[in-house]
């Protein structure tokens, strides 16, 4: 299992639902934060809880659906002079429940797209050149299994973008000690999930957290967080590298 200790984890989605629950689980492990929320303010407590576990920790805000603000985060992440061994492009955006599915507004694609595929592949594409240079790193990004919800078109048609890129772009890090990943939650009680999900938050970890540990270089691995559920992170791991990249299925 690898050894994150004193590494800097960037979370995005950070202040609230299991964005937060990752931050914590990475303080547990001797990590220092990296943490993103639309407005600084929102991460204030959770920096108090992370520094209380020994975490190094610093803040930045953007609002992901801004292509600027998502560039001025990038800026302000590279001035900050750390290196970014681990990402969870944990935060997303359900924009609506559409009853009336045939009439959604074509609006709901442009900006779940924004959010929920461009902003976690831009910064793919920003720190993996900085970890292969290094020779380490992991990012994990978060999709959804939703299916057949035609109700949820643009955050599911968005999410499947997310899930194809990822593995595409996986694929080509094979051979290297950068491991790029999936984690799907399941359908939790978080703010984007609603109170009738069947999961609680704290059912994700270690299931959302164990793409940043697997050890054998093996890409584009898909890990449903439930799976994990009720397992020690070490358990996880072993169980994790059992499972095929998405291709190999």
């Amino acid at each position: 299992m690898t050894e994150l200790k004193g590494k800097w984890v960037l979370v995005t989605g950070a202040a609230r639902g299991i964005g937060r629950l990752i931050a914590l689980a990475m303080a547990e492990r001797g990590c220092h934060l990296l943490l993103h929320s639309r407005s600084i303010g929102h991460t204030k407590a959770l920096e108090e809880q992370l520094r209380a576990k020994g975490a190094r920790v610093m803040s930045f805000e953007a609002d992901l659906s801004k292509p600027t603000e998502v560039e001025a985060l990038i800026d302000a992440i590279d001035a900050a002079g750390v290196d970014v061994d681990v990402v969870f492009n944990n935060a997303g955006l359900q924009i609506g429940y559409r009853t009336d599915y045939l009439n959604t507004p074509i609006e709901d694609y442009p900006i779940s797209f924004q959010i929920n595929t461009i902003a976690p592949m831009r910064l793919c594409y920003h720190f993996i050149p900085k970890m292969l240079a290094r020779g380490f790193g992991r990012i994990v990004n978060t999709t959804s299994g939703i299916m057949l919800e035609a109700e949820q078109g643009g955050y599911s048609a968005s999410k499947a973008a997310l899930s194809k890129v990822t593995a595409d772009l996986a694929y080509k890090l094979r051979g290297t000690d950068v491991i790029l990943s999936l984690t799907d939650p399941g359908w939790c009680r978080t703010d984007l999930g609603g109170p009738n999900a069947p999961n609680a938050p704290e059912s994700t970890i270690p299931g959302v957290i164990v793409g940043a540990f697997v050890d054998d270089g093996v890409e584009g691995r898909l890990f449903e967080a439930q799976r994990f559920a009720g397992l020690t992170l070490e358990e996880a791991v072993k169980l994790a590298v059992s499972i095929p990249s998405l291709w190999e299925r």
